[in-house]
């Protein structure tokens, strides 16, 4: 079997590896035409980094990333909410990691060539289109370089070239733009003085605005980190056309982003100093689109953002891609027909990734955020007295459950 992959991202790379390791062929076809080390920081969970580790990968994400001991929610003024151990710490087998995605998508590239070989990545190829019949099925690239039209045939194409999939526009022609929930969102990394003993995770405030600070790597210096941060800021209306095309490498407006750093407090770290030291901003609408009916058409397939674009909450976009990959293999191992391992795949993961975009649209874990500043605007000094801990709980582990992130867990999360 011969696998065409649209799409060097994290789960295209991932997905490439995982064939790659059921002694599945494929080549990973990109349209940009040079891969660099772009993006700010994301968070990869115990249940993904399960699949990692699995591909040999465990050593080189504590190269380039940070094993997270704890994730604080916190009112916008700076109380905390709710504490929750993460990783080992929480009792999971598996660590969960703060990571730089260029740094990450960088690992699974070179993981790709040295097992793969170095064509196994072909750069400047723009999927135009596709065609299939019982036999195969043929992907159509521009090549930009060339400026020529090239055609590849495999048994399956897998399609994981992001929320602006040419492959899914192709498949759903009528679905439009992604979908805006009117929320801007700013995005920075730069070295800082390490907070919280260095492997802690900040969320304060809920879907108005909304403050994330977290470490992604070590510091050039003694006592410092590399950090990231995130400042979300409900700009437009839910459901209106996204004021911009959503792009992680655009540049962000530094003087509309000032505008709304002061409507944060943060006890553990001086967030508006952050920002202020932060080089490079990045900007984009926060965007989503609405669960599909299906992923696989015949030998043509969907995967990661192409498959299920969601908002950026509960550290869950890469993560779902990850286990994206593993399925996909598997069944394409386990099935001689192609078809059926796709349709496999399908209802393997169709079904649990609609399930985390919907509740991403709610709020994800962060409702509890939401739900406190609703009853204490101005915040709150025992939170004993504004809500029901144990309620908070249920609402992070419901999450968990949903987005199958409590699956490696071997003892009490609450200890």
């Amino acid at each position: 079997m011969e696998v065409v992959i649209v799409g060097a991202g994290i789960g295209g790379l991932t997905a490439a590896l995982r064939l790659h390791r059921e002694g599945i062929g494929c080549v990973v076809h990109e349209q940009s035409e040079q891969i660099t080390e772009l993006g700010v920081g994301i968070n990869a969970l115990p249940h993904a980094v399960k699949e990692l580790a699995a591909l040999g990968l465990l050593d080189s994400l504590d190269e380039i990333g940070i094993r997270t001991r704890d994730l604080r929610y916190a009112h916008r003024l700076g109380p905390v909410i709710l504490r929750r151990p993460c990783g080992v710490d929480a009792g999971f087998a598996f660590p969960q990691f703060c990571l730089h995605r260029g740094r990450l998508q960088g690992v699974l590239l070179r993981a790709v060539r040295e097992r793969l070989g170095a064509d196994a990545v072909r750069t400047g190829h723009r999927l135009t289109g596709f065609a299939q019949d019982e036999g195969g099925v043929r992907a159509h690239f521009a090549d930009r370089r060339g400026g020529t039209q090239v055609t590849v045939r495999g048994d399956v194409l897998v399609a994981a070239d992001g929320i602006h999939s040419t492959a899914r526009s192709v498949l759903f022609p009528a679905e439009g733009p992604p979908r805006w929930n009117g929320v801007m969102m700013w995005r920075g990394a730069t070295d800082w003085p390490e907070f919280g003993g260095g492997r802690s995770m900040i969320v304060a405030g809920g879907t108005a605005a909304k403050l994330v600070v977290y470490p992604i790597a070590e510091g050039r210096s003694a006592g410092t980190k590399l950090t990231n941060w995130a400042i979300c800021v409900q700009t437009g209306q839910p459901g209106a056309p996204p004021p911009k095309r959503q792009d992680w490498a655009r540049a962000g407006d530094r003087a509309e982003l000032a505008r709304h750093v002061g409507r944060f407090r943060s006890p553990d770290v001086d967030h508006a100093g952050l920002v202020e030291a932060t080089e490079e901003i990045f900007e984009f609408p926060m965007c989503d689109r609405d669960p599909l009916p299906a992923w696989s058409h015949g030998r043509v397939t969907l995967l990661g953002d192409a498959a299920h674009p969601m908002y950026p909450m509960g550290s869950n976009g890469a993560g779902q891609a990850i286990l994206d990959a593993t399925s996909l293999g598997g069944h394409l191992a386990q099935c001689s027909d192609p078809t059926e391992a796709l349709r496999a795949y399908q209802d393997d993961r169709l079904p649990a990734t609609g399930e985390v975009v919907l509740r991403n649209r709610r709020g994800g874990p962060e409702n509890v955020i939401d739900e406190v500043e609703r009853r204490a605007p101005n915040g709150f000094s025992r939170i004993e007295d504004v809500i029901d801990v144990a309620a908070l709980e249920a609402v992070v582990a419901g999450y968990a459950q949903a987005s199958g992130a409590s699956q490696q867990q071997v003892n009490d999360p609450g200890r």
